[in-house]
């Protein structure tokens, strides 16, 4: 298994934006990103770190692999 490393949730946001994912909208401290073809539409916490089972389901439902993810960082 891939170590994921420590990151913010804005890191997320950012990385998740590079393969077409766009900010929908924010309730309180939770972003939510939508990209529609393919349509996938994902929650990530806004703190200053990202649990790292957090940040593995925000991953499987963004329909990427753990490699792919680290690349976009």
């Amino acid at each position: 298994m891939i170590k994921l490393p420590q990151i913010s949730g804005q890191e997320c946001v950012k990385a998740l934006g590079k393969v077409g994912f766009i900010v929908k909208r924010q309730h309180g401290s939770h972003i939510i990103l939508r990209r529609t073809k393919p349509f996938a539409q994902v929650v990530v916490p806004d703190h200053k770190e990202l649990d790292k089972g957090t940040l593995r389901a925000i991953i499987r439902y963004a329909g990427l692999s753990v490699e792919d993810f680290l690349k976009l960082l």
